[in-house]
């Protein structure tokens, strides 16, 4: 015979079961969007490969800002549409952007001897740490919601770094902007992913959000820190 279960314990037990499903849920639509959001990106970084952004280098400062402002209107755009299909077609709009202004590195690459292989390289570590910290994350036990502050200091810290350079054009603020990139970028993925599993992120288009930006960021710091660090001009 089993034993007789206390009371509220099988409701218990199962309103733990379709929560872990619930999580499960949210973590494969992330995934599956943020795969879906690629694709944009790809065509975007495509297009914006062939165009003349000689007017951002005309006005650094004034294109910046624009650019920056525009970012961070379609990021307000996209919480406040997040539970609707209108969220999932403004995030795709955003990646397809976002794709678009690769273009100015990408020549840059483009003019390195090594150019090739540092995009490459660059890629192909994107998707290293992804893995190892989406991992990570999906099989720590503690909850790693104690990072939140310290995630968000960090990003303010980066964006008032990224303004102040804006005006200065230091070479040597960008690379420390780039590294800190780097690891404030690894540390997200491995907090929003944590975030899904332990159910403080029940929506998949924000969760999408995040990582994809958290990527985004990864990949250009790290093509930056190897086109200044190994790229071969002559």
């Amino acid at each position: 015979m089993q034993p007789d279960l206390i009371p509220g314990q099988y409701g218990t037990q199962l309103g733990g079961e379709q929560a872990v499903v619930q999580h499960q849920r949210v973590l494969r639509n992330t995934y599956f969007l943020l795969a879906l959001s690629l694709i944009p990106t790809g065509i975007g970084a495509l297009i914006g490969v062939n165009l003349n952004f000689g007017f951002m280098r005309a006005s650094p400062m004034i294109s910046s800002l624009v650019l920056l402002a525009v970012i961070y209107g379609m990021f307000f755009a996209i919480e406040k549409n997040r539970d609707s299909g209108l969220g999932v077609a403004l995030l795709l709009a955003l990646t397809f952007f976002l794709g678009i202004l690769l273009g100015p590195i990408l020549q840059v690459a483009g003019g390195l001897r090594n150019g090739g292989q540092l995009v490459a390289l660059a890629a192909g570590g994107t998707a290293v740490v992804f893995f190892a910290m989406a991992g990570i994350a999906s099989v720590a036990k503690r909850d790693l919601s104690f990072m939140t502050n310290f995630l968000a200091v960090g990003g303010i810290v980066l964006m008032l770094a990224v303004l102040a350079n804006i005006f200065f054009a230091s070479p040597v603020l960008s690379l420390t902007i780039c590294a800190g990139f780097v690891l404030f970028s690894s540390l997200m993925i491995m907090w929003q992913v944590n975030q899904i599993v332990r159910g403080g992120e029940t929506n998949y288009i924000s969760a999408t959000l995040t990582l994809y930006m958290s990527i985004y960021n990864l990949f250009t710091s790290l093509l930056q820190l190897l086109m200044a660090l190994t790229g071969n001009r002559d």
